[in-house]
């Protein structure tokens, strides 16, 4: 494979920064990935498991002669860490983040960008519900979209080169503008995630159904709702509070589909709860045929990090 960036600096150090360098040596993508975490903890893992060649406690340090800087912070931190980062970065350097909201990121980045320095906003859809730099694994992005939105002064040359690295990490890249990308996200994450922490919150507050029967009885679909709400709070508190209107705009939209089911089955009306489940039952194939996920049925999840 060949070499895309001689020198990338991981600005955060979790699962998605990790899974780009185990991906990256796997691939003989570059030739040197320095790091940068908050905690002295993190930074001494990321040595231990040598997902980095070098890892500092100051991002400034970490992008030293860096020609790709991936801004892998919570969204609210990123326009902080662009500031304390734009004094030392390479011209011609390519800076991206793997936030999942890119307006408000936008916003926060751009302004702090030098002239001579690529700005290309990007979101892995990958994950899973484990953090830090442990969570990490080189097969993370494979099949798995990652969406660019660049800016409309982009240097397409720029925006080519990020491509084919994150093409050779296994992603399927597709571009779009923010706004379009906040609104996407809006209804295929950022609201499921709000609804799976109420669902497991409303668990909680039912007193009437014990703790032990939660953990004992669960259901696949409960499962999959804590599944859900173990994510990260520290970024998901950042993304609904950086896609505010998006993530309003589908709540209330959700609302209105709720009353209408919850008024079906107060009168008894079978067909349309049939018609309804029939339509959603189809989005689930849809996914399944676009090679997203898999029909087996491993409700628990059990042992691979998907």
């Amino acid at each position: 494979m060949t070499v895309i960036y001689d020198k990338v600096a991981l600005l955060g150090l979790g699962l998605i920064a990790s899974s780009m360098a185990h991906a990256m040596r796997a691939g003989g993508l570059v030739r040197e990935i320095s790091g940068h975490a908050r905690t002295a903890d993190t930074r001494a893992v990321a040595l231990e498991i040598a997902i980095c060649d070098t890892v500092h406690a100051s991002a400034a340090e970490a992008v030293r002669d860096a020609d790709l800087v991936v801004l892998a912070v919570p969204v609210g931190a990123m326009g902080a860490i662009a500031a304390e980062i734009a004094p030392f970065l390479k011209p011609g350097a390519t800076v991206t983040d793997v936030g999942s909201v890119k307006q408000s990121v936008i916003d926060a980045v751009a302004p702090h960008m030098p002239p001579s320095v690529h700005f290309v906003p990007g979101h892995p859809i990958a994950g899973t519900e484990y953090s830090g730099p442990r969570a990490g694994f080189a097969t993370l992005f494979q099949n798995r979209w990652w969406l660019l939105t660049p800016l409309a002064q982009a240097d397409m040359a720029a925006v080519a080169r990020l491509r084919a690295l994150l093409e050779a990490m296994g992603a399927k890249v597709d571009e779009m503008d923010a706004p379009h990308h906040d609104l996407v996200l809006a209804v295929t994450s950022h609201t499921p995630h709000l609804i799976a922490y109420t669902m497991v919150g409303v668990a909680d507050d039912l007193r009437r159904v014990t703790d032990s029967e939660v953990i004992k009885y669960s259901a696949a679909g409960f499962r999959d709702f804590t599944r859900i709400a173990a994510s990260d709070p520290t970024m998901w508190r950042d993304v609904f509070l950086n896609n505010k209107d998006a993530t309003l705009e589908i709540l209330g939209r959700f609302t209105e589909e709720l009353f209408a089911l919850q008024r079906a089955i107060r009168t008894g009306d079978g067909d349309h709860l049939f018609e309804y489940f029939t339509r959603t039952r189809a989005i689930r194939r849809g996914i399944i045929e676009a090679g997203q996920d898999t029909a087996a049925p491993d409700f628990g999840r059990s042992a691979e990090k998907t």
